[in-house]
């Protein structure tokens, strides 16, 4: 199994509708996407100052089922026309589960 975690800070003047439309967005892909075992998504809690501002954990079977998430068309207009516009920063890792 793969883990993907993506954390992604937006820039400081986006819009709480804004996250919401990316949070309601990102929350239709595992209808759409099957090679998704597993999907969760969240906005930080403010908890810690200098934390990202989202957070995304999918989990996939296969490589290959991971990169078809992530090159999924969907996916794509999500990023293109919701996220990369108010993003500032993102880190990404891929690991080994289970």
């Amino acid at each position: 199994m793969i883990r993907h975690v993506a954390l992604l800070t937006f820039a400081a003047d986006t819009s709480a509708a804004h996250v919401q439309a990316i949070d309601d967005a990102l929350s239709t892909l595992p209808g759409r996407i099957p090679q998704l075992q597993a999907y969760a998504i969240g906005r930080d809690l403010g908890i810690h100052e200098g934390n990202a501002s989202f957070a995304v954990v999918a989990d996939c079977l296969t490589v290959d089922d991971y990169i078809a998430y992530r090159d999924h068309p969907e996916h794509k207009r999500i990023i293109a026309e919701l996220i990369a516009p108010v993003l500032t920063g993102r880190v990404g890792a891929q690991y080994e589960i289970g």
